[in-house]
């Protein structure tokens, strides 16, 4: 028992004294990671990377964390860069500090080394770049292509089959290019997120603007077959085109009404392009025939040569010449063909006893025979002496554009009372005013033109009776 006792006393004493080893060495060590911690913070200090901070003298049993120990500086520079670039810490091998205290003591001879270093990774980089990129490109494409132009794009597209017949007959909200037309189609076709959201801008268009738009859709081939069957000679009403609708539903446009139908008609008519008719030839030598025969003939090189003054003052006298000459002809005229209609004892073949003057056009020729005519475009509603309708395309034209009336003294005057202007010889007519018709006047009206004539005969008899009319 005594042995037991004396035996058991020294080794709790030795238990104790152990264990009091132990703590002091745990201490010493926690003391020198204290003390190492704080020589390096000066060290990094010392050396301008690291400001200084208050701290406490007590050791803190945790563990350091790597961002308390970077710089707030960087952290603001990259913060400016676009697209923040990626921070990985990497531990030096033989200088963390913080995994050290568990694991083994460090020397006190251990060089000190920064214990963190900034890596930017440059693969993730380029792919938050990349990523930032595509909605910019969209939202920029999306700016300039409206819900509108998508659909008059898609629209025109299925009626040709064709993007040059798109780009020259189709009128966007923006002058596109044909590059850009192919590009915005590919888009719609092969790219689901483009095409995502062009689909639904269109769902959210108001049923009125997907009419309007549908109304302006291009006519196909087929539909120009169709329509071109129609002769020239014939003046077709409303109930041809009708019938005609009725007759081949699925060829026509759903949008599609007899007066559309009438008016690309009349447009076909126009430019020779009906079964019946044959286009006229281009313009040989120095005869032109129209205005945009003669912008054919002109060399566009030719007009980026110099000036010559010498040259322009020339061809400005002999401008002068010409048009006295023009003058000359112009009032001698009549008396030429007072001469040859009395030597063929002819008369004007456009003129009876009872025509005062007449309006002709290409297809159609009006006769005046009373004192006040009114030229405009017919409707149900509402009817007009002279029907422009007739002689091509009139929608452009005011359902009263102007009167035409016979003075006592002879002369003829025109009132434009429409909202577009009536050109007398070149010269613009505006709304509300008046110009004096002379003999082969050429009038031109939305794209219509026309030449007044005069019967002189049947004028000159007039203004003899209304002078002996005026004598006492």
């Amino acid at each position: 028992m005594e042995k037991d006792v004396k035996a058991g006393i020294p080794s709790g004493v030795a238990a104790e004294a152990a264990a009091g080893h132990l703590v002091s060495q745990s201490r010493s060590e926690d003391e020198e990671s204290t003390a190492v911690k704080r020589t390096a913070a000066q060290a990094f200090s010392g050396a301008g990377m690291i400001p200084k901070r208050r701290s406490s003298s007590r050791s803190i049993k945790r563990k350091k964390f790597d961002d308390e120990l970077v710089e707030s500086s960087l952290a603001k520079s990259t913060s400016r860069v676009k697209g923040q670039p990626v921070i990985e810490p990497i531990r030096c091998p033989g200088n963390d500090l913080a995994s050290s205290d568990k694991k083994k003591g460090l020397k006190s001879g251990s060089s000190l080394t920064p214990p963190l270093a900034m890596v930017i990774a440059p693969s993730s980089m380029t792919k938050r770049m990349k990523k930032s990129k595509q909605p910019l490109q969209i939202t920029k494409d999306l700016g300039r292509w409206k819900p509108t132009d998508d659909l008059l794009l898609i629209n025109a597209v299925l009626q040709t089959t064709d993007l040059t017949s798109v780009h020259l007959g189709v009128k966007f909200s923006c002058r596109f290019t044909l590059r850009e037309i192919q590009e915005r189609w590919y888009a719609l076709l092969y790219d689901p997120v483009i095409s995502k959201l062009a689909w639904q801008a269109m769902r959210q268009l108001h049923p009125e603007a997907i009419a309007a738009i549908q109304s302006k859709a291009l006519f196909s081939q087929t539909e120009e077959a169709l329509l071109a069957k129609i002769t020239s000679s014939s003046q077709p009403k409303l109930e041809v085109f009708q019938d005609l609708l009725n007759k081949h539903p699925n060829v026509f446009y759903p949008s599609r009404t007899a007066k559309n139908l009438m008016v690309h008609w009349q447009l076909l008519k126009q430019y020779y392009l009906l079964e019946d008719q044959s286009v006229q030839p281009l313009p040989k030598g120095e005869q032109v025939l129209n205005f945009s025969d003669a912008e054919q003939v002109v060399d566009d090189a030719k007009l980026k040569d110099s000036r010559d003054e010498v040259l322009e003052h020339e061809l400005m006298i002999a401008d002068r010449h010409q048009k006295r000459e023009i003058r000359q002809l112009e009032q001698e005229l009549p008396r030429w063909q007072v001469l040859v209609d009395s030597i063929t004892g002819m008369n004007s073949p456009d003129f009876d006893n009872q025509t005062l003057a007449a309006l002709r056009g290409r297809m159609v020729r009006y006769l005046m025979r009373s004192r006040e005519i009114t030229l405009g475009r017919a409707t149900k509603d509402k009817q007009i002496d002279v029907d422009l309708s007739l002689e091509g395309p009139a929608w452009k034209i005011s359902r009263k554009q102007g009167i035409i009336k016979l003075k006592n003294n002879g002369d003829f005057f025109i009132a434009n009372e429409g909202r577009r202007p009536i050109y007398i010889d070149g010269r613009p007519v505006l709304s509300g005013n008046k110009w004096k018709l002379n003999n082969n006047s050429v009038m031109e009206i939305a794209g219509l033109r026309f030449v007044f004539l005069i019967n002189q005969e049947l004028i000159s008899l007039i203004k003899a009776e209304a002078a002996k009319m005026n004598q006492p």
